[in-house]
């Protein structure tokens, strides 16, 4: 008995289960009081709600929506809303953080100056204000009957952003999505189990090729029957009809959230090719390779594996500001669940349903990410083969 008290891993893991057990003991308690606490306010628990409609509307959705629509399916269009902001402004915003990059790096002065004017205004400024200050010019965009045109498909306006759009089913656009990021999966297990052979390649072209084919089939199946491929936006009347529309909402916080986020990612990319060894540029010009060779197979690749870490941080940062859209008006998915709360006061479970969705978004990208990082990390003495 002696010599188990005095193993220092016993000791180890006694004293974690003993942490653990009063964590628990704590959480159980918190629950029983607030459900008694609850229960003598006469107030009820559970997800039971969730098949009620909820009697009201809002303004922008990816999914076609009614007021007699249940809290679940509420839920989940705000939270496809997010994903939505979240993926067009990560998106624009690593494209301009990676210009902004290069940018601060350049041996141009006049271009250094320029990014670093743009990375210290748009750092400093609070994303809130930021996203107010766009929705106001956003809002004030000329009326329909005069709105800004680009080759009469694209139309620009005081209500939104309108563009043409695919007469396609909603699912074969998510069964697409699926087989790329499926493929995408693919190809890494696909090299590892045949080890980089010719056949490999074989097989990678083939995929590339196919894969697009493939897409068209499924949007050329999942068409709406006796209706151009394309639907255009046209004005009829006081606005326009057709096509696909961004509101202004949307728009405003795609901006704040791009720019916004380009500060931080332009950063975060001019420390990155900071960091590559000077060593191994001047090798690369002792090499005879010219100065775009040396940037795209030298400079490059070495910076996006300094960067990766920081640039995950980043992306969840941005995810977490999605949640300014609600000083807009913006249906995303902290806005539902704030007016959730207020029609039903199912506090605690919508709480928990937020938090929960948040998580699961962030979570995603700290994997996937996590898992790119890992892909291409370089095998040495703090990697793992």
């Amino acid at each position: 008995m002696g010599s188990i008290l005095g193993s220092q891993k016993f000791r180890e893991i006694f004293f974690q289960a003993l942490v653990l057990s009063v964590v628990a003991a704590l959480l159980v308690t918190m629950v029983m009081n607030t459900r008694a606490s609850l229960e003598a306010q006469s107030l009820t628990t559970g997800f039971g709600f969730l098949e009620r409609a909820t009697g009201w509307d809002f303004s922008f959705s990816v999914l076609p929506y009614s007021i007699s629509d249940p809290y679940k399916k509420t839920i989940l269009i705000g939270f496809l809303n997010t994903l939505l902001l979240g993926f067009l402004g990560i998106s624009l915003a690593t494209i301009i953080g990676i210009v902004i990059g290069l940018i601060r790096t350049s041996k141009n002065a006049l271009f250094s100056l320029l990014g670093t004017v743009y990375v210290e205004i748009f750092r400093n400024v609070p994303l809130i204000l930021q996203g107010i200050f766009w929705y106001a010019i956003v809002s004030h965009l000329p009326r329909p009957k005069a709105a800004l045109s680009l080759g009469d498909t694209v139309f620009l306006s005081g209500r939104g952003l309108y563009f043409p759009v695919l007469n396609i089913a909603l699912w074969s656009v998510a069964l697409m999505i699926l087989l790329f990021v499926a493929w995408l999966f693919f190809l890494p297990w696909l090299r590892e189990r045949m080890n980089h052979s010719t056949n490999y390649h074989v097989i990678k072209r083939i995929g590339w090729i196919l894969l697009p084919v493939i897409m068209v089939v499924i949007g050329y199946l999942a068409r709406t029957p006796d209706t151009p491929l394309l639907n255009m936006p046209a004005l009829k009347g006081l606005n326009f009809r057709g096509g696909m529309r961004m509101p202004p909402e949307l728009s405003a916080l795609v901006i704040a959230i791009a720019l916004y986020g380009g500060a931080y990612i332009g950063e975060v990319v001019r420390s990155g090719l900071m960091s590559v060894p000077k060593g191994q540029i001047e090798a690369g010009f002792v090499n005879g390779l010219k100065p775009r060779h040396i940037f795209s197979r030298i400079r490059l690749p070495l910076a996006i594996r300094a960067v990766l870490p920081s640039l995950t941080n980043q992306y969840v940062q941005l995810m977490k500001a999605t949640t300014i859209g609600i000083v807009v008006g913006f249906s995303d998915l902290f806005m539902i669940i704030s007016t959730s709360i207020n029609q039903s006061g199912q506090t605690l479970e919508l709480l928990a349903i937020l938090m929960g969705g948040f998580l699961l978004i962030n979570l995603s990208i700290a994997f996937v990410m996590n898992s790119i990082n890992k892909k291409i990390a370089l095998k040495g003495y703090e990697v793992k083969s």
